[in-house]
């Protein structure tokens, strides 16, 4: 971990979350526009105790920030494609390249390191297979891959950003 990853852990493990603070996170959760004066009368606080908590939550960085949720159709990119990663390396400087080309690509909008038989998945949104093509092309040409393939998204049955509290 990094020093800003401890740092945010132990801030984290220090909060103990309450019924009220999962009640707050549910509602955000769902929709971040909420007025303080709805929260207050859906979580049953005071303003005041609403706020601090809010903020506290903030600080402690259990709140990463606010963000819009937009609909992948309405701006041209409808395809959701996983893609499965094995490399033969695990050195220092092919991981570095690999994250620069990850953080370079904007159609990755996911990238995990795993456990078990592959090494990475990565979440990406395309218009389509030849947007898919020219995503794939742009990856492998800024770093080695030994083995790539890719799952299509036929249907979304579930998809949330809302954690399970």
């Amino acid at each position: 971990m990094e020093f800003e990853e401890i740092l945010r852990y132990n801030l984290f493990m220090k909060v103990n979350l309450d019924t009220f603070d999962h009640s707050i996170l549910s509602f955000l959760q769902q929709d971040a526009t909420i007025s303080m004066d709805k929260l207050v009368d859906v979580v049953h606080l005071s303003r005041n105790a609403c706020w601090r908590r809010i903020k506290a939550m903030e600080a402690a960085g259990v709140i990463r920030g606010r963000v819009t949720l937009v609909d992948p159709v309405a701006i041209g990119c409808p395809l959701l494609v996983f893609v499965m990663i094995r490399t033969h390396s695990h050195d220092p400087k092919w991981l570095k390249d690999f994250e620069q080309a990850v953080a370079s690509i904007p159609d990755i909008i996911g990238a995990h390191r795993m456990s078990g038989d592959l090494d990475y998945v990565l979440r990406v949104r395309v218009a389509d297979v030849a947007g898919y093509d020219a995503f794939y092309q742009r990856l492998i040409s800024q770093v080695p891959i030994a083995d790539i393939s890719a799952s299509f998204v036929m249907d979304d049955l579930k998809d949330t950003t809302a954690l399970p509290l």
